[in-house]
């Protein structure tokens, strides 16, 4: 059986507007031509869609049914047309990003402002912060995120990975001893990111064995800058992303504790509504973050010092 979808949206305009003549009006068509179009689409089907009298419209039980498979499909078909013609469309209107404060003071910086030059008619407003925003009510098209994501129904495009470390400095290993297992972690002071999912647990992996190893400390802080001037002035130690420690560990400022134990690797993400999927602006923006982290050096001790450092020469 071939259904006309013309017949459908017909149909499905007739159910909405509850009537033949404010469907037609709607849709441009004589009353005869809608009635024309539910006529031959019940014929096709075999079954009456409508009951229908002098002063009201009302759907059969099929017809309930046909209507809400109509409504789903023609939906579908409206966002396929939608998606093919933004394709060749420049993105355009206001774009607002939300971002942890670390990382998108660090290695934001360039590729918004490649994007921005690159789509003049796009407006971007940046917010860097390290509060778990939420999108929709507050009117973010898009947040970048680090580390787990907790279940959400938001979408979520994977940047990059992300590797962590669990880092001190010489003199608090020195003078309060390097542990060699995550439990000894319980004996030393383990500053905390008061805003991580995982809350008070530091996690790491043993062969095929996940531990998860609850912590304790004097510093808990919502900001990873915070943290790692602490670690650095021998406060304690800290799990801390590779975007932050690649450079003191590369100097000798800090020491990775328990590498053999390291966790698999977080990821950096960026996450969007559902209403937005179709959205060219934040297409654009996902598509150009995801083939930009993709050269960054993540997870090795030559990470550069500055996010600039490490597209010299390069894009």
């Amino acid at each position: 059986m071939s259904v006309d979808l013309n017949s459908m949206a017909v149909f499905a305009h007739v159910v909405e507007e509850q009537g033949f003549s404010a469907a037609a009006r709607r849709l441009g068509l004589s009353k005869s031509a809608v009635s024309k179009h539910i006529s031959q689409l019940e014929d096709r089907i075999g079954a009456r869609l409508l009951h229908r009298t002098t002063r009201r419209l009302r759907l059969t039980d099929v017809g309930a049914a046909f209507y809400e498979r109509c409504a789903r499909i023609l939906a579908e078909a409206e966002e396929a047309e939608l998606a093919v013609s933004q394709m060749s469309a420049a993105p355009r209107g206001t774009l607002r990003i939300s971002a942890p404060v670390s990382f998108g003071s660090r290695f934001l910086g360039v590729p918004i402002a490649k994007i921005a030059t690159l789509y003049p008619e796009l407006r971007i407003e940046m917010v860097l912060s390290d509060r778990l925003v939420d999108l929709v009510d507050e009117g973010y098209d898009v947040a970048i995120r680090i580390g787990r994501l907790a279940d959400s129904s938001l979408i979520a495009k994977r940047l990059c990975a992300m590797p962590g470390h669990i880092v001190g400095s010489p003199a608090y290993l020195a003078k309060h001893g390097t542990p060699r297992v995550p439990a000894d972690l319980q004996q030393h002071n383990c500053l905390l990111y008061s805003l991580s999912t995982t809350g008070d647990v530091y996690h790491f992996r043993d062969g095929d064995r996940d531990i998860a190893m609850k912590i304790d400390g004097t510093l808990r802080a919502n900001n990873g800058d915070v943290l790692m001037e602490a670690v650095r002035q021998g406060v304690g130690l800290a799990y801390m992303p590779a975007f932050l420690t690649g450079c003191d560990l590369r100097s000798g400022a800090l020491v990775e504790v328990l590498p053999e134990f390291r966790a698999p690797s977080g990821a950096i993400s960026a996450v969007y509504p559902h209403n937005r999927h179709l959205s060219v602006k934040v297409r654009v923006l996902v598509d150009f973050l995801v083939e930009h982290f993709a050269e960054v050096p993540w997870g090795t001790t030559e990470c550069a010092e500055s996010p600039r450092a490490a597209h010299d020469g390069g894009a």
